[in-house]
């Protein structure tokens, strides 16, 4: 996924009601930007932390910023994208292009398509010969341990409701697919944040032993664009 529009550095100097955020450009002035994140955004809203904002290109957009990535620590692997609206775009763009090896073969990817009670899965994969692949994608940017992704960042009942409507559609036969995507480059691994939300940690090994299928992978950032990368192992200790 590349950037249309060159993205501005600055600074965080605070996030609050959830969805906005105050920076401070290098001429010095100050602006408020769009944070398209519902999470808690641990460990991410440093004040003084370098960020990187994109333009909005409809010059009547209330906020003429959105907050695309921060650096969490020194040097290229430190950019982390916080915008949640952009996984479910880089996934399908990898899947399209061969580099998710469990998803290759699909003729046709949709997005946001009905199903389950009241619900879109993020992409359907389809193909003739075989049954469609139902994938939901999930927005990982928390690191607190060494190089361990995780999620959530915080109580998701909705993330758990999707995970008890892909175990329906393993169950019926259709294929599920749980994909993580790490939008940063400095881990290794990744595994539940039980203590964060033990619910959703119980409804993920629940869908995990009903046929729900578990994927995770990292993302490489830079000021230009995002994309998909490699693959992390993911520890299911917690379906024991």
């Amino acid at each position: 996924m590349k950037f249309p529009d060159p993205l501005i550095r600055a600074r965080l100097i605070k996030r609050y009601k959830r969805f906005l955020s105050d920076h401070e450009l290098e001429d010095g002035s100050i602006v408020t930007a769009h944070c398209a994140n519902t999470g808690t955004m641990l460990g991410l809203t440093e004040p003084g932390a370098e960020t990187w904002l994109s333009p909005a290109r409809n010059p009547e957009r209330n906020l003429r910023f959105s907050w695309e990535m921060i650096r969490a620590t020194p040097g290229k692997s430190g950019l982390v994208g916080i915008h949640t609206a952009h996984p479910n775009g880089i996934v399908a763009e990898a899947i399209a292009a061969g580099r998710v090896a469990e998803l290759a073969g699909y003729d046709n990817i949709r997005r946001e398509v009905r199903y389950g009670k009241n619900s879109r899965i993020d992409l359907l994969l389809e193909k003739d010969d075989a049954a469609p692949c139902y994938v939901e994608v999930k927005n990982v940017h928390l690191r607190r341990h060494g190089e361990l992704a995780e999620f959530p960042d915080a109580v998701t009942a909705r993330g758990a409701k999707h995970l008890r409507e892909l175990a329906t559609v393993a169950e019926d036969g259709a294929r599920a697919v749980m994909l993580y995507l790490v939008q940063r480059a400095d881990c290794s691994s990744f595994a539940l944040a039980g203590d964060i939300d033990p619910d959703y940690a119980t409804a993920f090994a629940d869908a995990r032993r009903r046929g729900v299928e578990a994927l995770c992978y990292a993302c490489r950032l830079s000021t230009r664009e995002i994309t998909l990368e490699r693959s992390l192992t993911i520890d299911f200790s917690l379906d024991d």
